[in-house]
């Protein structure tokens, strides 16, 4: 029997709830395990040395650990440009973390990206083609999954929202970037509906727009409910009490809220960006601003047959991304990367 690949797996994506980054590791990680015949994970805590460092976020420490010697694969969650509208700090101290963050990723012999329309920024930043590689992100059905309507019932009571309404969920970090201002717009225009936001500030003041957010959140209009941030392993509950997931974001890469909301059977209803283009495959309701978004939530809310077209939509989407074909990804991933490093190493690369 050959022997197994050892991975160490490097992040602190789980240190700060509410971030997509961390439900990804957190299913990547999951999934990778389970292919114990080919695959051994280490994780914080566990000793001895890797065949494969797989690098997770952009923390120094990992940086460090990313010598020549070794074979390394730095997962692209994100581009520099789509820090703007994330994060508020100095101009010239978020200049440096931009360029400190594309040398980090210079510095990896792999890059997996969720997402392939960023391989060209990333080759425009002298990362070559060849060592770029496309696997996208997928959720598990075993943890979302729709659930029955008397268990809906209690949940929507737990979380205040109200029964025989239209419920339009937002989903992630509040800040400028993700579109928080429309979400809002559109639920003045819509007081008969019912609008609600899981997540919060996960970094508190350094969020971009944050003063304003923060007054949007303290004193929302009657028909919004910020519920801060959710513990992932309650989601699924949060998406079951909703009937649309409504994500106006100016910027992502490859939201995982998109592939649980898909799993829960419900419709997407997304700003009209390039990014989605060539991962989603037209299979979500569109606009480009809050009068389009008005008319799309109106018409999703009071024709049952445009809805369940969508939902027919997010269905084709959760079977796409499917466990299974993610999995057989990885397992060809990690062994070809790896005899690559090897046959460079020979030549003295």
């Amino acid at each position: 029997m050959a022997k197994k690949l050892r991975i160490r797996m490097l992040s602190s994506a789980t240190s700060v709830e509410g971030q997509g980054v961390g439900s990804a590791y957190m299913e990547q990680v999951a999934l990778v395990k389970e292919q114990s015949d080919l695959f051994e994970v280490l994780e914080k805590g566990d000793k001895g040395k890797a065949d494969i460092y797989h690098v997770h976020t952009v923390n120094p420490n990992y940086r460090w650990k990313m010598k020549k010697s070794d074979c390394s694969v730095m997962y692209v969650h994100f581009l520099p440009t789509t820090l703007d509208g994330s994060i508020q700090m100095p101009k010239f101290a978020f200049n440096i973390f931009k360029k400190y963050v594309v040398s980090t990723y210079r510095k990896a012999k792999e890059i997996v990206v969720v997402n392939p329309i960023f391989k060209k920024p990333l080759m425009e930043l002298g990362i070559k083609e060849e060592n770029i590689t496309y696997i996208p992100n997928f959720v598990d059905s075993k943890d979302f999954h729709p659930l029955d309507s008397g268990e809906v019932d209690m949940l929507k009571d737990q979380y205040g929202i109200p029964k025989g309404k239209f419920v339009i969920m937002g989903c992630g970090q509040v800040q400028t970037r993700k579109g928080v201002l429309d979400f809002v717009e559109c639920a003045k225009r819509n007081p008969d509906k019912f609008f609600v936001w899981a997540g919060g500030f996960s970094f508190g003041k350094m969020t971009d727009g944050y003063e304003e957010l923060k007054k949007v959140m303290d004193e929302p209009p009657e028909n919004v409910k910020f519920l801060g941030i959710v513990p992932r392993k309650k989601m699924n509950e949060v998406f079951n009490c909703s009937d649309l997931l409504f994500m106006p974001s100016f910027a992502e890469l490859f939201p995982m809220s998109i592939l649980e909301a898909s799993n829960v059977k419900k419709p997407i209803l997304l700003r009209n960006l390039e990014l989605y283009e060539d991962i989603l495959f037209e299979d979500y309701a569109k606009a480009t601003e809050v009068k389009g978004f008005d008319e799309q939530i109106k018409k999703l809310a009071s024709d049952p047959e445009y809805y369940k077209i969508y939902q027919e939509k997010s269905a084709h989407i959760a079977s796409f991304y499917s466990k299974e074909h993610v999995a057989s990804l990885w397992r060809e991933y990690y062994p070809r990367i790896y005899a690559k490093f090897l046959e460079s190493r020979k030549k003295g690369k």
